[in-house]
């Protein structure tokens, strides 16, 4: 007769092994929210996308493969294109025609549209009059970037012309991570100027070094990201978690959900920082 110790021993052995969801997972992808786009209605000042191209060429053709260039208008007057985010071009577009090469004129020209060159609060509230409509993305105007003068142009590019080389880290160099072309790879990642976690690490060099230490999230090596966890545009959580307490953990350490006999009421109420 086996003793109860060894079976018990068996029984957690099969739960561990054999029972779906009873080990960690891979954190799985962040899932797009559908988005409510606000159009203006056409009028005098707009002069439509192929007038933008005649100058813009290497912005047009890059714009044109974003998801942004695919949203219909969702009237016969709604604008698309170019001037749905920078506004009206009939200014701009004349008085560059009259500026003949002065370049003094020019600078007065590219002042006549609007180029998110502006404060960040005005640069985002032209992303924010449609992407408010996104639960992921509402709460960014109240947001800790928001509150540190970050906008939505200093993370995302609508219509990425710079190639930008990644110089990866060495954690990642050191695990052979295999590249994504540039390209693709800004298409596919919400039009980020940089892959995560390069991005991030511009800004948050004290959390870069504590990837650093023995035991950490493999975020440097490539194998998560820093929005698996947390939602960059703001959560009322705690450091801007996706979920709430311990649910954001439990996403991939799904063994440690439970439920338990005896269960840890400071998890349940903190979270697993605690």
């Amino acid at each position: 007769m086996p003793r109860p110790t060894s079976l018990i021993g068996f029984f957690i052995f099969i739960a561990a092994f054999c029972i779906p969801g009873a080990a960690q997972t891979l954190p799985s992808a962040v899932s797009p929210t559908s988005i409510s786009a606000v159009q203006p209605a056409a009028g005098e000042g707009y002069v439509g996308a192929e007038t933008c191209r005649s100058c813009h060429k290497a912005e047009y053709q890059q714009f044109t493969k974003t998801g942004h260039a695919a949203i219909p208008a969702t009237r016969k007057d709604a604008v698309t294109g170019c001037e749905t985010c920078h506004g009206p071009g009939k200014a701009h577009v004349q008085a560059m025609v009259a500026a003949r090469g002065d370049d003094a004129k020019i600078a007065a020209a590219t002042k006549l549209i609007f180029s998110f060159r502006g404060k960040p609060a005005e640069n985002s509230s032209r992303c924010m009059t449609c992407h408010i409509t996104s639960q992921d993305q509402s709460k960014f105007q109240h947001s800790t970037h928001s509150m540190h003068g970050v906008s939505c142009n200093d993370c995302h590019s609508a219509h990425q012309v710079e190639r930008h080389a990644s110089a990866g880290t060495a954690q990642a160099a050191f695990f052979s991570v295999p590249k994504i072309e540039e390209e693709k790879r800004w298409l596919h990642s919400s039009l980020l100027k940089k892959p995560q976690p390069e991005l991030c690490f511009g800004c948050h060099t004290n959390i870069q070094s504590q990837f650093a230490l023995p035991t950490h999230h493999r975020v440097a090596e490539g194998a998560m990201k820093c929005t698996d966890c947390h939602n960059t545009h703001g959560t009322s959580n705690r450091a801007t978690l996706r979920q709430s307490g311990w649910e954001t953990c439990v996403q991939c350490h799904v063994e440690k959900r439970g439920p338990f006999v005896f269960e840890h009421s400071a998890v349940k109420v903190e979270g697993c920082v605690a």
